[in-house]
């Protein structure tokens, strides 16, 4: 289905109408729905999820079930220091920044400028690294803080909503279109630390809880609601380093598994903060 609309003239017009937030809006209703409670045993089966793994609780509807909670022992938070962790579960895709430009998929990239609305705050970036943490439907859909520090305000971008998967990201700067919502944080061991939430089709809602405040690693930030997603996080230059076999994986097309709370990379500047 997806290739049909992302790759032919004929989907491409049925794209314009299932990217479009209403549609999102009214999926997300149903989900919310009591009715949809049937969604969630052929769901969990289909994907081989063990709720072994979760907090025991009542589902009232399918986004209960899908927001649900892990226990906190299937997901520890590395809290050395130095250590860069990833803020969900998800599979990774690492990019050096050069010239603002980053994400190079295919015929696709994107502009650190455009990912965040125009704010100047993107020169910042220029040779920094980007992160991407693309999240399935079967992933952990809450995400947590990367580092300790001050957290400045949320801020929306409207847009639509593409799936986030390879087959959109070959001609569709999705990151740059979809509705989106980002925080700078003054952290303790990574400077000034830009962490993004990016909707997909079908996930017209992004909660994050927290305003202007102080955080803490591996703080839960927020969750998604039903569907695939993606958080970015744009790091500047030598804030922290990631192995190489990382950035090399994702020259070639791949994806690199994470946890939450794993660590991903190292700080090379921990005396590093911002005021």
């Amino acid at each position: 289905m997806l290739n049909i609309l992302y790759r032919h003239a004929a989907g491409r017009i049925l794209l314009k109408i299932l990217s479009a937030r209403p549609i999102s809006c009214a999926a997300g209703a149903f989900l919310d729905a009591p009715a949809s409670k049937t969604l969630i045993g052929p769901f969990i089966r289909r994907c081989g999820i063990s709720m072994d793994d979760y907090e025991a609780q009542e589902f009232h509807c399918f986004n209960d079930f899908f927001c649900r909670k892990i226990r906190a022992d299937r997901r520890p938070v590395e809290q050395t220091p130095e250590a860069l962790i990833a803020p969900c579960d998800g599979l990774l895709s690492a990019y050096r920044i050069r010239r603002g430009m980053v994400i190079p998929v295919k015929q696709s990239r994107y502009s650190v400028k455009t990912l965040l609305g125009g704010n100047p705050i993107y020169r910042e970036y220029e040779d920094g690294i980007c992160l991407v943490f693309r999240l399935c439907v079967h992933h952990y859909h809450r995400y947590c803080y990367i580092d300790s520090g001050k957290k400045g305000e949320n801020h929306f971008i409207s847009g639509r909503l593409h799936t986030v998967r390879p087959v959109a990201l070959e001609s569709i700067p999705v990151f740059s279109e979809n509705c989106r919502e980002y925080t700078v944080l003054n952290t303790e061991n990574f400077g000034r630390v830009i962490q993004m939430e990016v909707g997909a089709m079908l996930v017209g809602r992004i909660f994050n809880y927290h305003g202007k405040q102080t955080v803490c690693r591996g703080q839960e930030k927020g969750r998604f609601l039903y569907g695939g997603s993606t958080i970015v996080v744009l790091l500047q230059k030598d804030a922290a380093s990631l192995p190489e076999q990382v950035f090399r994986a994702t020259s070639a097309g791949l994806e690199v598994p994470v946890k939450l709370g794993e660590p991903i990379g190292v700080s090379q500047t921990p005396e590093r903060k911002n005021q």
